[in-house]
């Protein structure tokens, strides 16, 4: 039986920024600057909502073990 490669460790290093980024509140803590008219606390939520998602896209894509297909 051969040995499948693993992913390397390296990716869960995208992890880390959407995991400490929403816990620098006083970071982003303001009103200024707006962005269409939302300040800049709920923007920056919402950028990090989406970011996050993305990383975490990626990362499982790059991770996850491929299956042979049925047969």
């Amino acid at each position: 039986m051969a040995r499948r490669a693993r992913p390397s460790r390296m990716w869960y290093l995208l992890l880390v920024p959407p995991t400490v980024a929403p816990l620098l509140t006083p970071l982003y803590n303001r009103l200024e600057p707006r962005l269409w008219g939302l300040p800049f606390f709920y923007w920056w939520q919402l950028m990090c909502a989406v970011l996050s998602m993305a990383l975490l896209t990626v990362v499982h894509l790059a991770t996850r073990e491929r299956r042979p297909a049925w047969k």
